[in-house]
């Protein structure tokens, strides 16, 4: 092993097929990939408070974004899905961006 992820920045989004497709499982399982490369592990803030929607069946936790694909997979990732996925990518880019200096 060369060593070369130990200090990069890691983030996991994930799809299931149902609400219940264990979409927090698959996250923390993946974490354990991360750190075992030395990776900082960098997930969707509380902040980012579209998680909590109550409107709408929705993906993402504090772990990271998900979707619900559907059984089938036609369901594609939802407005809401999408603004906490952005939100997630923007949080990873700025965390890295300060490691980096």
């Amino acid at each position: 092993m060369k060593g070369t992820l130990i200090g990069k920045v890691g983030s996991v989004f994930t799809s299931t097929a149902t609400q219940h497709g264990g979409q927090e499982s698959t996250i923390l399982s993946f974490h354990t990939t991360l750190l075992h490369q030395g990776m900082v592990i960098v997930g969707l803030p509380y902040s980012e408070q579209r998680q909590m929607t109550m409107n709408e069946i929705s993906g993402g936790s504090p772990y990271g974004v998900t979707t619900i694909a559907s059984p089938t997979g036609e369901r594609m990732p939802s407005e809401n899905e999408l603004a906490m996925a952005r939100f997630q990518g923007k949080h990873v880019a700025g965390i890295a961006g300060r490691l980096f200096r």
